[in-house]
């Protein structure tokens, strides 16, 4: 697995003049489907781990090896980089450094380390942030972390719609000076707040979550947007797809009534490598080319 090459072409995005929009991930082969779909980047949520992997909903119970477990998976099928959610870092300053060595080694792209108090305090129902301190704290402790210079360590905060824009732009200028590579923002919602936080930055922005007003790629890339989530469809959409398919067959409909809803020999083989496959079966175990 080349490291170094996906790397390289996250770094171009983010030094680039446009906004990319990631394809959201989950497994080898939808990272295949990105990769073939001509997607330049993919992106590996933290709340869609814990579907795939857990079959919970996102509140931090999916560990730190499961989540670098399929990470590696997905970024062993291909060569799309990919950026990950990392949460919180699954812990304090010196569990983030953990969290950077296993992800480095997982090949990985880049990284997000958010500073939301997780996972959520005894009697909390209020989404909760730590302090600036300990955010830098983190922060410079994944940097510290990182033995490959070309792996993006990213800052990430949700700040404007938890503590508001003056309290978002503090930690923007606080973290930035760690040398993160990026800033993630979530929960920004409007024009104004987008450009205050621009106005302020002096590294590149993703966005998350944003509203459709906000969702003009001309507009976001002048304003240093170089990546923005457009939420996670593809899981959604497989989860459904399964659910009708297996409801369908419980109900008594027979296998070759859902052929229109299944996916193709053709494409199956393609986004598998099946021709691949053969040549090296052909190469090294003797078998007659097909």
């Amino acid at each position: 697995m080349n490291c170094t090459g996906r790397r390289a072409a996250f770094r171009a995005i983010l030094a680039g003049d446009r906004c990319v929009h990631p394809a959201s991930v989950y497994d080898p082969l939808s990272a295949c489907m990105a990769e073939e779909l001509g997607c330049e980047l993919g992106m590996f949520a933290g709340s869609v781990a814990a579907l795939v992997v857990l079959g919970a909903p996102d509140i931090v119970l999916l560990t730190l090896s499961e989540f670098a477990g399929q990470a590696h998976r997905i970024c062993r099928a291909g060569a799309l980089p990919l950026l990950v959610d990392a949460d919180h870092g699954y812990g304090n300053a010196l569990n983030v450094r953990r969290t950077v060595e296993e992800l480095e080694t997982a090949g990985v792209a880049a990284l997000t380390i958010e500073d939301t108090l997780l996972p959520q305090p005894f009697g909390a129902s209020e989404t909760r942030l730590i302090s600036v301190e300990e955010g830098i704290g983190k922060l410079r402790a994944a940097l510290d972390a990182r033995q490959d210079a070309g792996l993006a360590v990213i800052g990430r905060t949700s700040a404007p719609a938890v503590t508001g824009l003056d309290n978002a732009i503090a930690r923007l200028t606080a973290y930035q000076e760690t040398g993160i590579d990026a800033m993630f923002f979530t929960g920004i919602h409007s024009h104004e707040q987008l450009d205050a936080i621009s106005a302020a930055a002096r590294v590149p922005l993703i966005l998350g979550g944003l509203p459709p007003e906000l969702a003009d790629a001309d507009y976001l890339a002048a304003r240093g947007v170089r990546v923005a989530l457009r939420g996670h469809q593809p899981v959604m959409a497989a989860i459904q797809a399964a659910w009708e398919t297996m409801r369908r067959l419980q109900e008594g409909a027979s296998p070759q009534s859902l052929a229109g809803m299944l996916a193709p020999e053709e494409l199956l083989d393609r986004l598998t490598g099946k021709s691949r496959i053969q040549r090296m079966q052909s190469a090294f175990l003797g078998l007659p080319p097909r």
